[in-house]
């Protein structure tokens, strides 16, 4: 991969970074005060819980994808990226121009989705 096309997927990646952290520390943020909030009765309990479980799980959700954006710019200083992490092969531009942070080429893809592959 040229140096102008790894610098693009570069500065994506950092900003995908951000977005990230600032979403996680958002809902964190977000579920401390569901937490603090007085609730008087079973309905109003009942939605503070409904809302912590979602930001919860977006919150776990926005953590494995910024796990994969840091490996994706880990693969960059290494001088990997674009190279599927189980086979070795060059990932297809299009597939890292969709998903920068993928790490497996298509086929890999579909074989760990069938659980062919860990």
């Amino acid at each position: 991969m040229d140096r102008k096309r790894l610098e693009q997927f570069h500065k994506k990646l950092l900003q995908k970074q951000q977005e990230l952290m600032q979403a996680v520390v958002r809902n964190e943020q977000d579920g401390r005060t569901a937490d603090e909030e007085a609730t008087q009765d079973i309905a109003d309990k009942a939605t503070n819980s409904y809302t912590k479980e979602f930001l919860f799980h977006q919150s776990n959700a926005d953590r494995g994808q910024l796990q994969l954006v840091n490996d994706a710019l880990a693969r960059i200083r290494e001088g990997t990226f674009g190279e599927c992490t189980a086979c070795g092969e060059e990932l297809n531009l299009k597939r890292l121009e969709a998903v920068p942070w993928a790490s497996l080429c298509i086929n890999c893809q579909e074989k760990v989705e069938q659980g062919i592959v860990a």
